[in-house]
């Protein structure tokens, strides 16, 4: 490969790098540079961990052939230990003994030895070489302190002592650029996992200043796990986790499948808000979460059940208003979340359905204030003060269970259905 060469897919790798394109795209666009510059490259996988709740790493491929899965996603490794596929592999050889380069010339008669390498061989591959390019501590961020490749090809002679060279200096191009897009990406799904994705939206678009608010229509939901305080006073507290996990997940997914935002946990609390204009539409989707949450609830406590694990229920305040949505706090530690009196009102309903459960008729009472009432079907009202509220309030109760057919179904036009409900 001659320096024009070169010099050119440092450049495309630094533009790339900086324009976002995907890893798995910057693997592929580097092999085919080399390629087009007589470096010839055959096979390439490329592997850096990652920050995410749900796998640990990430690994892209390339190769000549047609049709490839490009991009491997792997959970954490058991407590009981690492995987004996990347045990066996040139990554964790380097990774374990510190190394940045080892090579298996497989026409000379170098042993097939790690992962993948005794498939490669068998496919006529006559040279293989894999890389570590570590970063330093500042550099690092969590388990993203190294970019690990793997080259392969099935020139008759190898890898030439040009071509090894050349890769020495392209390599940390590549593994710069990917690193630049790695971290974009971990930014990105950090903002969304704490902060949910409506919050991770305006902190990733610079919408950061405090005290910065904007005014919205909502439907809010406020819920809680029933009798918490009493089932972790008496179960294992090694359970207790686990449990909120279980439960959390069926929240929040019937909350997001129906178009909702979550906006807090807190501890076995969750707030969310279904925006829009047209409260009956915004309602709609609250009552439809409703519905969807009951039948997760009816088949993972059926699932504890059967484990001999302790099961519950959630319970629902729901209120409709303006409220105030923005970031709050001191000058280095803000939160983005809503306030207003709507806010206190649906917090206030809440605890009203967890203090009258045990006089209500209703297996899963749902409270609503009167301004909800007036887009849903209720068959239960009842006038009450509410703790921190100044003035009395018309309450409703729904069993879902008991509702219209219309209610809790999705449709292109709920506020139509809701109307004709009412």
């Amino acid at each position: 490969m001659d320096d024009h060469h070169a010099k050119n897919i440092t450049n495309w790798l630094m533009q790339s790098g900086l324009k976002g394109l995907p890893e798995e795209d910057l693997l592929a666009g580097f092999c085919e540079r080399c390629n087009a510059g007589g470096l010839q490259i055959d096979r390439a996988s490329a592997v850096m961990d990652t920050l995410h709740p749900v796998y640990e790493r990430r690994a892209y491929r390339w190769d000549r052939s047609p049709w490839m899965q490009r991009v491997f996603e792997f959970g954490f490794a058991n407590p009981g230990g690492i995987p004996s596929d990347w045990q066996r592999s040139a990554f964790h050889y380097l990774k374990r003994t510190g190394g940045t380069q080892v090579r298996r010339r497989l026409l000379n008669g170098d042993p097939a030895d790690f992962f993948l390498v005794d498939t490669m061989k068998r496919d006529g591959f006559t040279d293989f070489i894999a890389t570590a390019h570590r970063f330093d501590d500042p550099g690092a961020i969590g388990g993203i302190d190294c970019f690990f490749s793997q080259l392969g090809t099935r020139v008759p002679d190898g890898f030439s002592e040009a071509d090894e060279q050349a890769l020495r200096d392209l390599l940390p191009c590549l593994a710069l650029a990917v690193k630049c897009v790695v971290v974009s990406g971990v930014a990105s799904t950090i903002a969304k996992v704490y902060l949910g994705e409506g919050a991770a939206n305006h902190v990733l678009h610079g919408r950061i200043t405090r005290g910065r608010s904007e005014r919205i229509s909502a439907a809010l939901w406020f819920s809680d796990l029933a009798n918490f305080t009493r089932i972790s006073d008496t179960v294992d507290p090694e359970e207790i986790i686990p449990m909120l996990n279980d439960y959390s997940d069926a929240v929040i997914s019937s909350i997001e499948e129906a178009g909702g935002e979550v906006l807090k946990l807190m501890g076995d609390g969750t707030l969310a808000i279904f925006r829009g204009d047209v409260a009956s539409r915004t309602c709609a989707a609250a009552l439809d979460a409703r519905a969807l949450l009951d039948k997760r609830l009816v088949a993972l406590n059926a699932q504890r059940s059967a484990e001999g694990r302790p099961v519950t229920d959630v319970y629902l305040g729901l209120h409709v208003g303006d409220v105030f949505y923005g970031n709050i706090g001191s000058q280095d530690r803000l939160d983005s979340t809503v306030i207003g009196p709507a806010v206190n009102e649906v917090s206030a309903l809440r605890r009203f359905a967890n203090l009258c459960n045990a006089s209500s008729s209703c297996p899963r009472p749902l409270r609503q204030s009167c301004h909800v009432r007036r887009a849903m079907v209720c068959n239960r009202s009842v006038s009450h003060v509410l703790r921190g509220v100044s003035r009395a309030q018309e309450l409703f109760t729904m069993t879902i269970e008991n509702a219209p057919p219309e209610i809790g179904m999705t449709s292109a036009e709920p506020g139509a259905v809701l109307a004709k409900a009412c």
